[in-house]
């Protein structure tokens, strides 16, 4: 089983092949290919977590688009004082699908194959 810990978005998600997630929004457009970052590379018995050892690493997604998060609503309350303020906020996010994982030393396979390996499980 092959599968990453990436970070982008001041978050870290792991990840597989073929895998869809949703993250904070990146600037790019729908379609567009994009690199993230790799913190932690597992191959089986093999793990990569140095710097050293990720800087090879690499872990491709494309942009499906673009989303927004579920409505947040805050109030903010001072006694005594009469001062109150409502406020909301959704934030962007982008859909993105892992495309490819290559790290030295493992044969690229395509997003096909990792859904086969999916299904029979």
């Amino acid at each position: 089983m092959t599968y990453v810990v990436v970070a982008t978005g001041g978050k870290q998600y792991k990840v597989e092949q073929g895998e869809e997630l949703t993250i904070e929004r990146v600037g790019a457009a729908e379609g567009d290919e994009i690199e993230l970052r790799p913190v932690l590379f597992v191959d089986g018995d093999r793990v990569l977590a140095r710097p050293s050892e990720l800087g090879d690493v690499k872990v491709s997604a494309r942009v499906l688009g673009e989303a927004r998060g579920p409505k947040i609503r805050g109030f903010t309350y001072k006694p005594k004082t009469n001062q109150r303020r409502r406020y909301g906020h959704r934030q962007h996010l982008s859909r993105v699908e892992i495309t490819a994982i290559s790290a030295p030393g493992t044969s690229k396979r395509d997003a096909r194959d990792a859904d086969d390996e999916k299904g029979s499980d």
